[in-house]
């Protein structure tokens, strides 16, 4: 072992983050030995702090320390628009574009027979209950272009066959099986503007 166990142990986390690396976790893990103590304590609250408190909005599923996100809880939002998205990052995706002024709601997943993830396992049936309280709705799904991502698609579509909404999805420029919150700004924000309808 060539560092101090505990210092491996410090690489180790930083390597569970997403496309963080052995070389980028060794900088993170160096860097992080080089912060003042009160620095360390206040890094260390902050990550207690969000793994406590930070919960989902009982409405749309996004990340919120209240019991309403501040994008349903915003009466200026167009509600009967939403946008329909696997995972709460990709609501962080469509605010940077700064465009989109409906609301989201989170899937938290997508369905996959061969992971053993059905509609149950996802947030579905609660848009559902969303929908027959709104006159006239709109749907947009942003779902990644992959077997899943089409599958739930289909899914969504076929459970609101006989409900008075209309469903879009964005517009097939995006690159197959792409994650919604790496695509850039530019590119998204296109995706959003020319949506297909898939459903009147």
């Amino acid at each position: 072992m060539i560092y101090p166990e505990l210092l491996q142990k410090l690489i180790n986390y930083f390597k569970k983050f997403p496309t963080v690396g052995e070389k980028s976790a060794e900088r993170m893990a160096l860097a992080t030995l080089g912060l003042k103590e009160e620095e360390i304590q206040d890094f260390a609250k902050v990550l207690v702090d969000c793994k406590k408190n930070l919960k989902k909005c009982s409405i749309c599923g996004h990340l919120t320390e209240n019991d309403i996100c501040d994008i349903c809880a915003d009466e200026k939002r167009n509600h009967n628009l939403i946008c329909v998205i696997e995972d709460y990052k990709s609501v962080f995706s469509f605010e940077k574009v700064g465009r989109y002024n409906g609301v989201y709601h989170v899937l938290n997943g997508l369905i996959s027979p061969m992971d053993s993830i059905g509609p149950e396992d996802i947030n579905i049936s609660s848009l559902v209950k969303r929908i027959e309280k709104l006159d006239n709705p709109e749907l947009i799904l942003a779902l990644k272009s992959s077997i899943e991502g089409e599958t739930t698609t289909l899914y969504i579509k076929k459970i609101l066959e006989n409900k008075n909404v209309k469903i879009s999805r964005l517009s097939y420029g995006l690159p197959i099986g792409a994650e919604i919150d790496y695509l850039d700004i530019i590119t998204l924000d296109k995706a959003l503007e020319d949506r297909k309808i898939i459903k009147e």
